[in-house]
């Protein structure tokens, strides 16, 4: 189910009355959790955010968020614990064992199938269909998948052990689980397992399979069972690598010593994470001076750690296992080698950095002249956009006065809403109240509900229809409004209220000049100083980067003569942003002369 990028529809914060219902589902769903336990899982006074989503099949998902991890999440009106729940209580759900190269393959969006589980010496867990389970691994308790019984243990037994055992959900790796700070599992020590002593040497835990009795070879039979089944998994086009069960011969075991000589190759996503920690610490070594603090994270990405990156290299975090910027500089703030805050609501920036560190002093920085040295020298030489504007999608909140329009939908209160989702439910509704005009279709009748929630006072008495367009343009009006943003490389944001635009504007000064000030650039991820720069050097003019008047953690951008047709080129030609999120480009000083 979360197998692949979902899209985040809302973000709240669990209210009181909220939080009471939700344990006593908690309690109706898990009823082993026990009144001291729910208290620790569910706290009272601890923040708890419910985020609505729906996943790339389109499926809608509520998820109550703690502590920055996944806790639960609910699909169809039950509830679900996801994997970091489940560490801290791993006997919460039945759970069925597999082998730990299964895992990949559940990852990938696959179920799990009966011959790939492994039946430990007190038998399979006693559940019926429908039964929520969990899933673990050979040797450790702590569950990495969630997901619903195909059929009961006795069906289960009936059939041979062939076929589909469990529908997973949810999986340790995949997006819900990386939605949260993405820890690994924890060691968890099996209870009933019997252990044995490999052929290396080394202590391995692993369990009985079917019975004592049972031969070597009638147990790798039974795995090669359990690959084939596993190759027959109901993916679509996908391809399925074969699973790798553990090997037991040991007659033709090779010593430990051979075994060590073949050093296994790297993943991409280990070299990823090699070339950007070298790229963060030749930023920082040979790019990045004390004067430049606070300095935003995007811009030292884009300014600093693209242009740190080696000839013929390219650094895509997405491709490490940090996955985001955020997450890769909050485990370089864990190792203390800087600091991040966040100045202003959403945008983070590098406000410290321990140049003393060991790790820097350690890192040998390449030759300055092999990095690039500003950012249009980047562009050419990577043929990348050095900046990518935010994509910037409005949004509607319902308000309590406009709530009976959206009851029938099913909507709560401060549920939030796109403008096609506002116009389908109004038209939906107006239609199944049968309030088109039967004379002029262009209008619609006002019935109650619609003269509280869209007409004024002094209207209420004398209006009795609107057109079409007046009735929803008075809607989207009457309704909060939000804003979702998407930086590159980030997870999309939701915020409340309107985005105010880049700000331009031409002052006087002493002596009859001119400067021009801009505003907001934070807010668009763009850095005052390196805009500054940018203009200073094409209209060789005067820049300076002051506090904005009046905010703490804003600055403006001011910048000598009327400078707007050149703010016109960078904001709008080469940044790419959107015309009505600047404001002022009107103000462009007139040309008298032809050239």
């Amino acid at each position: 189910m979360f197998c692949k990028a979902f899209r985040v529809k809302s973000n709240t914060v669990v209210k009181g009355s909220d939080r009471r219902k939700l344990r006593a589902d908690v309690v109706t769903a898990f009823p082993a959790l026990g009144s001291e336990k729910l208290s620790e899982l569910i706290p009272s006074k601890e923040e708890l955010n419910l985020v609505k989503l729906y996943t790339h099949k389109g499926e809608a998902v509520t998820v109550y968020v703690q502590n920055r991890n996944p806790i639960l999440f609910e699909v169809e009106r039950r509830l679900y614990p996801t994997v970091y729940t489940l560490w801290s209580y791993p006997d919460l759900l039945p759970s069925f064992v597999t082998w730990p190269p299964v895992l990949q393959k559940l990852a990938g969006g696959a179920d799990l199938m009966l011959p790939g589980v492994v039946l430990p010496p007190s038998g399979l867990p006693q559940i019926q269909q429908g039964n929520t389970c969990a899933i673990t691994l050979v040797g450790n308790r702590a569950p990495v998948a969630v997901g619903i019984a195909t059929m009961s243990t006795a069906e289960m037994l009936g059939a041979g052990m062939k076929g589909k055992g469990v529908t997973v959900l949810h999986t340790y790796t995949d997006q819900l689980w990386a939605l949260g700070e993405k820890c690994l599992p924890p060691i968890i020590p099996s209870l009933e397992l019997e252990t044995t002593k490999a052929v290396d040497g080394n202590e391995e835990e692993r369990p009985t399979t079917l019975s004592h009795e049972q031969s070597p070879a009638t147990e790798s039979l039974s795995l090669k069972e359990a690959e084939n089944d596993l190759l027959q998994l109901e993916q679509g086009d996908a391809e399925v690598d074969a699973v790798q069960p553990p090997q037991e011969d040991v007659k033709d075991a090779e010593p430990t010593e051979q075994k060590g000589d073949m050093e296994e190759p790297r993943s991409s996503q280990e070299l990823m994470d090699e070339l950007l920690l070298q790229c963060f610490f030749q930023a920082l070594k040979s790019r990045v001076k004390k004067s430049d603090l606070p300095l935003l994270t995007s811009t030292f990405l884009r300014n600093h750690m693209f242009s740190s990156c080696p000839e013929g290299k390219q650094v895509d975090i997405k491709k490490s296992s940090y996955k985001k910027l955020s997450r890769f500089l909050q485990c370089m703030q864990n190792r203390k080698i800087l600091q991040v805050r966040e100045l202003s609501k959403g945008v983070e920036s590098i406000v410290d950095v321990d140049w003393k560190h060991p790790e820097i002093r350690a890192f040998v920085a390449l030759d300055s002249a092999c990095t690039v040295q500003d950012l249009e020298k980047s562009k050419e030489k990577t043929g990348d956009q050095p900046y990518h504007p935010p994509d910037i999608v409005p949004l509607y909140g319902i308000s309590a006065k406009m709530l009976p329009l959206f009851q029938e939908a099913g909507q709560r209160k401060g549920d939030v809403l796109s403008s096609s989702d506002v116009k389908s439910i109004i038209i939906s509704y107006v239609k199944s109240n049968e309030l088109v005009d039967e004379d002029n279709k262009n209008f619609v009748t006002i019935n109650p509900i619609l003269c509280d929630c869209v007409l004024e006072k002094s209207e209420q008495s004398d209006v009795a229809k609107l057109k079409w367009e007046d009735l929803l343009s008075r809607c989207m009006e009457r309704l909060q409004p939000f804003y979702q943003v998407t930086f590159h490389g980030q997870e999309p944001m939701l915020r409340k209220g309107s985005l105010d635009p880049i700000d331009i504007t031409v002052a006087q000064r002493s002596s009859n000049k001119k400067v021009t000030l801009i505003k907001n650039l934070e807010l668009y991820a763009l850095d005052p100083h390196s805009v500054a720069a940018v203009l200073q050097q094409r209209v060789q003019a005067s820049a300076t980067v002051t506090a904005l008047p009046g905010s703490k953690d804003r600055a403006q951008v001011q910048i000598q003569g009327n400078q707007v047709r050149a703010l016109d080129k960078l904001l709008l030609e080469e940044y790419s942003l959107p015309r009505k999120y600047v404001q002022g480009l009107e103000k462009a000083s007139k040309s008298s002369k032809k050239k």
